[in-house]
C-alpha cells in the first residue's frame, strides 16, 4: 500500500507536495491510474487515483474517504527530557508514533542535557512514522518547555497524570498498578532524573509518583516503556 501524507487535502482533486510526487513517480515509479492512499494526519484516511504523473507535481483525484479512521479511544501525552543524542529523541518519537500516542511534550528540567531540539526535524520523523504504520492521526509535539511553566499548563486536565522518578527511598508503586483505563500524562526526565523540586512541584499538582520497573533505563527506553504500557492497559 502506497501512502502519502496530505494535510491540506480538501475535495476531490490534490496536488501532491513536491517532495510527495517526487517520491511517487520517481522512487516508486507509479503511473497515472495508480491507485493510492493518502492521510491528512487529523483522522481522514483516503483512496485516491493517479490523474498525472508529474514528478513535481503529481496530481490526484480522490475516489474514498474515511474520516476518523482507527480512531483511539484514549488520549496518552508523555512529556520528556530531550537526550543528549538528538538520534535517541527521534528514536522514542518514531516507535511512540508507530506504536500509538497524541501527543509529546520537550521538557528542559534542572539536570537536562539538551536545552534546544529541532521540532521540525521531529516532526518530519512523525509524518514518516505514520506512514510506515498506516496511522491516519499525526501526534502534536510541542516546543521545548522550562519544568515549571509545563507543569502549570496541566492544572486544568482531566486526564491520569504520573511523574516517573527513582528518587524515592522506598519502591514507588509501579505505573501498571496506578493507572486505569482512560487518558494519561506522563513525565519522564533526563538521564540525571528530575530534581526533588521538580519531584515535589509535580505531586503538589497532582501527578502520581510512579516507577517503570527495576532496571534502570535510559530517558528514551523509559518513555517508550510508559508508552507501550498504557497503551495494552487501555486496549486490554
Amino acid at each position: 500500500m502506497h501512502l502519502f501524507y496530505t494535510p491540506d487535502i480538501s475535495g476531490t482533486a490534490y496536488t501532491l507536495n513536491e517532495e510527495e510526487s517526487r517520491h511517487a513517480v520517481r522512487v516508486l515509479r507509479l503511473e497515472a491510474g495508480d491507485i493510492i492512499r493518502l492521510i491528512d494526519g487529523k483522522g481522514g484516511f483516503y483512496t485516491a487515483e493517479i490523474m498525472d504523473a508529474h514528478q513535481k507535481h503529481c496530481s490526484v483525484r480522490v475516489t474514498a474517504s474515511q474520516k476518523e479512521f482507527d480512531k483511539r479511544l484514549h488520549r496518552l501525552h508523555i512529556a520528556i527530557a530531550p537526550t543528549k543524542s538528538n538520534d535517541r529523541t527521534e528514536w522514542f518519537v518514531e516507535k511512540a508514533t508507530e506504536i500509538g500516542i497524541d501527543e509529546i511534550s520537550l521538557l528542559d528540567c534542572d539536570n537536562s542535557e539538551r536545552t534546544v531540539v529541532k521540532t521540525e526535524r521531529l516532526q518530519k520523523v512523525a509524518i514518516a512514522a505514520i506512514k510506515q504504520s498506516l496511522k491516519a492521526y499525526l501526534p502534536q509535539i510541542h516546543e521545548m518547555s522550562g519544568f515549571k511553566k509545563f507543569i502549570s499548563s496541566t492544572k486544568e486536565l482531566q486526564m491520569q497524570k504520573f511523574i516517573a522518578h527513582c528518587h524515592s527511598r522506598e519502591q514507588l508503586p509501579h505505573l501498571k498498578s496506578r493507572f486505569t483505563k482512560g487518558d494519561a500524562l506522563v513525565l519522564i526526565g533526563p538521564e540525571g532524573d528530575f530534581s526533588a523540586e521538580e519531584v515535589r512541584l509535580a505531586v503538589e499538582n497532582g501527578f502520581i509518583e510512579i516507577s517503570l520497573g527495576s532496571s534502570r533505563l535510559r530517558t528514551e527506553t523509559a518513555a517508550l516503556y510508559a508508552c507501550t504500557t498504557i497503551n495494552l492497559l487501555n486496549n486490554d
